[in-house]
């Protein structure tokens, strides 16, 4: 005879509650902790040590100034008012390589100011539409299986995770002609909460002003081994062109850049992949909207290029980094990002401890990452 007491639906129901709210605390409690350890190892093992940013060493910069357009067609925002004329600094690198001539990513970093550090705005980009990773999680796997060996990387990351591997083929540049001519995106969506209260999100990507073809692109990557990103045979450029070519237009004619931005409304229902840095939104349905318009008119030196650091925490709160749940959160990537300031910190205290790190000499010691290998070159 079966005596079991039947348990009430509501019991039922708030244990589910309690459950998933447990649950709930626990993936955040993981992410939380995730972060501030991947900043503390950044901080411990690389940037004070080393004195390296985690990836982007190789950069350029550039001052000028960056102005919103005049007759904004994206929503009312205060920070981005029709007109506004702010300082900026750019920067260019490559990731992750101190050779320009490596088939490499590359990025461009924007700061609503002349400083160093302070700034109301900063946004980062990469090439490519498509991201190599997609959450924390991700991306901690993609940093396990590096694996680099003398210029050959993610052998085995790009085989465990196929989407991956497209992004990479999407996204790494070989041979560019300029910084200046390749298209720049911020994958990873941000808040966007403008004058009418409407909870939106937003994504920005950056091309040249006068719309002059890209250059550098794989156009068949399938017949290139993505993971071998080192020199080509009887490459005649040096380690640096891309930097030089650089100077020489900023310094000569000046680099001129439209800054694009995307939004879309947030809704209750929405889905999760609209986060996903590896699903572009639909650009007939959000389509992108002139932000505004940068000239770059000074180049900056290495040490002075060295010395300006980026941070997605320097941004309005209506503009900010979007919560995270857990570490397979598309948004757990800004996350950690935005957890990550003592890294920076780090690298910064470093060069007031052991000095700037020497700029890259455009000698023969070509498809490495490695400043020891710098520091034994001879500058031609």
């Amino acid at each position: 005879m079966n005596t079991a007491i039947p348990i009430p639906q509501n019991t039922l129901t708030i244990w589910r509650i309690i459950r998933n709210w447990i649950r709930a605390v626990i993936d955040k409690t993981i992410l939380w902790f995730t972060a501030r350890m991947f900043g503390l190892g950044l901080a411990v093992f690389l940037s004070f040590p080393k004195r390296e940013r985690m990836s982007h060493n190789n950069g350029v910069a550039g001052s000028g100034t960056v102005r919103i357009v005049d007759d904004p067609e994206f929503p009312d925002h205060e920070f981005f008012e029709a007109g506004r004329i702010f300082p900026v600094r750019v920067r260019h690198a490559c990731a992750t390589f101190l050779d320009d001539a490596m088939n490499c990513i590359r990025s461009m970093s924007i700061k609503f100011s002349d400083h160093r550090f302070r700034s109301p705005f900063d946004i980062e980009m990469n090439t490519g539409e498509y991201s190599l990773f997609w959450s924390a999680k991700s991306f901690l796997k993609f940093a396990a299986l590096r694996k680099e060996k003398w210029g050959v990387e993610y052998q085995e990351y790009y085989r465990k995770y196929p989407e991956g591997l497209k992004g990479a083929q999407i996204s790494l540049r070989r041979d560019p002609s300029s910084y200046h001519n390749l298209r720049y995106y911020c994958k990873t969506p941000f808040l966007f909460i403008g004058k009418d209260g409407v909870k939106r999100y937003a994504k920005y990507r950056v091309r040249p002003f006068d719309n002059e073809p890209e250059t550098g692109i794989n156009t068949n990557p399938s017949e290139v081994d993505t993971c071998n990103q080192r020199i080509l045979p009887h490459e005649t450029r040096g380690r640096n062109y891309l930097k030089y070519e650089y100077e020489h237009r900023v310094h000569t004619q000046g680099a001129k850049y439209l800054m694009l931005i995307q939004t879309r409304i947030a809704t209750d229902d929405e889905d999760p992949e609209i986060f996903n840095n590896m699903v572009p939104w639909n650009d007939t349905i959000y389509p992108w909207k002139d932000l505004a318009v940068i000239d770059i008119h000074k180049p900056l030196d290495w040490n002075e290029s060295t010395l300006t650091t980026f941070s997605i925490n320097n941004m309005p709160k209506t503009l900010g980094v979007l919560p995270a749940k857990s570490v397979y959160d598309y948004n757990s990537l800004n996350y950690l990002r935005a957890h990550s300031e003592i890294a920076r910190k780090a690298r910064l205290l470093s060069y007031k401890v052991f000095g700037l790190p020497p700029a890259i000499p455009n000698d023969d010691d070509r498809n490495s990452s490695d400043w020891a290998k710098v520091r034994r070159s001879k500058p031609q």
